[in-house]
């Protein structure tokens, strides 16, 4: 695709962030979608073609979800697109989006991401269960917290990381997370009220784990000389990055997620950014675990192998600290809407970059941000850099 002009982000629209929300899908998807539009100062009318992002029609449990939800996100009688990559899904759906208006087909694209995971019975993992390869790994009884928790396990061992300072990323997302006006799960938790949670499949613990969440995030992109017109404070998108890995979790480093750090350097590349610690001034990282924000911050190249928990340790990634990691509370503190939660994070980024978080604000003058995505079947990166 040949990169025309400039994408700038105008608007962002959050719903709360629960489970069992009495809203249908398509409702949560309006919902988020108006405020991003008011916060935009404009009308459905004026969007020109409309990105929505969502999970596997059994969460819902119709066919065709991407059809049922167009016209909860204002899809009807536009250009309608549907992205799916797992739990990637919220940042690659900007991304989508952003082509859209890169290329120079459109000036203004709404990007749309809707979950709601409680309706799934008995369980989400039940629906998880079915993405698994029916002749390696389903026989196996395999679910996502079984391989989630082998994968944590080889990174302790791996790099030799205790229990106790994984655990100091769930402290400190939940704790952010009271902040957060969205937020399902905030919390003021110690190390020891992780240590001491209900261990589902170990070294996972009930609160090393996101939650089960309904919820929808919506963003609005304008082309350079659109976004002039309707905002004095744009946020640039500056550099998108994705890479698929192999589907077979036996054929990856569960060290290290390489996914996530080809899709960085493609944004990186992309932004012109050499020294990522040094010049993003705050991440929103994806932390459906709390040990994967620390996997997570290394195969950005925010921290070199095995170091992330160190920082944690000494502060860094605090709200306050030098390089403030997930100060929206994240998705262990705000929630995980599975396909939403990226795009909650993209949301996060311009509210920060835009100096109007709040409470949330990390201190200074934030100029560079990254938000990054992680899914499917633990093989698929997605990352967006943006500048105000």
């Amino acid at each position: 695709m040949i990169i025309k002009r400039k994408v700038a982000v105008v608007g962002a629209g959050l719903t709360l962030f629960r489970r069992r929300m009495q809203e249908t899908s398509r409702e949560l998807a309006w919902e988020a979608t108006k405020m991003a539009l008011e916060t935009a100062g404009i009308e459905l009318k004026d969007v020109e073609c409309v990105v929505m992002g969502s999970a596997p029609d059994a969460f819902d449990g119709i066919h065709m979800k991407g059809e049922n939800l167009a016209d909860g996100c204002g899809g009807w009688r536009k250009p309608y697109t549907r992205v799916f990559v797992g739990g990637g899904t919220g940042v690659f759906v900007p991304i989508a989006a952003w082509w859209h208006v890169a290329s120079g087909h459109f000036d203004i694209c709404l990007a749309v991401a809707e979950e709601k995971m409680s309706p799934c019975h008995p369980h989400p993992q039940w629906a998880f269960h079915t993405i698994f390869d029916p002749i390696l790994s389903r026989p196996l009884g395999v679910n996502l917290i079984w391989i989630f928790a082998l994968e944590m396990h080889r990174y302790m061992y791996k790099y030799g990381i205790k229990k106790e300072d994984i655990a100091l990323v769930s402290v400190k997302n939940k704790a952010n997370a009271l902040d957060h006006p969205c937020a399902q799960l905030a919390a003021k938790i110690t190390v020891e009220d992780v240590l001491n949670s209900e261990v589902l499949v170990w070294p996972v613990q009930r609160l090393d784990i996101s939650p089960i969440t309904d919820g929808a995030a919506a963003i609005v992109l304008a082309s350079e000389d659109v976004a002039k017109k309707l905002t004095d404070s744009p946020v640039w998108i500056e550099g998108v990055g994705w890479c698929l890995d192999s589907r077979y979790w036996t054929n990856r480093d569960l060290a290290y997620p390489k996914y996530v750090e080809y899709a960085a350097r493609m944004a990186y590349k992309m932004a012109g950014i050499h020294n990522p610690p040094k010049e993003i001034d705050v991440a929103e990282v994806y932390d459906p675990f709390d040990y994967k924000e620390l996997h997570h911050m290394e195969g950005l190249l925010l921290a070199r192998k095995g170091e992330a928990p160190k920082l944690t340790k000494e502060g860094v990634t605090q709200r306050d600290g030098d390089l403030p990691i997930n100060p929206s509370g994240g998705l262990l503190g705000v929630g995980n809407p599975i396909a939403a939660a990226g795009l909650m994070k993209v949301c996060e980024i311009f509210w920060q970059l835009r100096g109007e978080a709040g409470k949330r604000q990390v201190p200074g003058d934030p100029r560079t941000g990254l938000a990054q995505a992680w899914g499917d079947l633990m093989q698929i990166g997605t990352v967006i850099v943006m500048r105000a």
